[in-house]
């Protein structure tokens, strides 16, 4: 089905990764702690955005005079002590491992490059792809098109050969920004 592209690239979180609740989790553990709670729906549309900005997002919500960086780590801390035990590859990864060794494949992602090669070497899912792009390598994130186009650098393929699969808003934008093709994995 994908055979017209030269690369393909994959968030990971939500779309690769059953990781989505444990991040909830997560943030209610970490912000329980300041006595502050989450809206689900707007977390929902900063899928794909790195922690730190997440972390601003609910600090202005609560006008709360916190370090976002600072509470972004917390969390960080928090998922790093939870996630390993629950995280599962979801149903995409058949996609992976249908056009492993044929295409050039990626992995770029709004969870810190630490983590998200963590995560893929737990899973043994790492050796699938040829590029990891994450939260720390880019300046400007989703919905810029900055992780996407580091990704189609990394794998040699112009950008407009390649397709990205999303689960999130910002994430299907800077796909587009980047003049690729998406796919809106909430969709299949």
């Amino acid at each position: 089905m994908y055979d017209r592209y030269d690369g393909l690239i994959f968030d990971m979180d939500g779309t690769l990764l059953d990781t989505e609740q444990t991040h909830r989790q997560a943030w209610a553990h970490v912000l329980a702690r300041y006595g502050m709670t989450f809206d689900e729906q707007a977390m929902i549309g900063l899928n794909g955005s790195p922690t730190w900005r997440v972390a601003q997002f609910i600090i202005a919500g609560h006008q709360a005079d916190l370090d976002p960086h600072r509470l972004a780590a917390e969390k960080t801390a928090a998922v790093n002590t939870m996630l390993f035990d629950s995280v599962r590859p979801l149903p995409l990864i058949e996609v992976v491992k249908a056009y492993h060794g044929r295409k050039p494949m990626a992995i770029g992602t709004g969870s810190e490059h630490a983590m998200a090669e963590a995560l893929l070497q737990h899973l043994q899912l790492r050796h699938y792809f040829d590029a990891l792009v994450g939260a720390d390598d880019v300046q400007r994130h989703k919905p810029e098109p900055d992780t996407f186009l580091q990704c189609a650098a990394l794998l040699g393929v112009p950008p407009q050969k390649c397709v990205v699969f999303e689960d999130a808003d910002f994430g299907l934008q800077a796909a587009r920004a980047a003049g690729m093709d998406a796919v809106d994995v909430r969709l299949l």
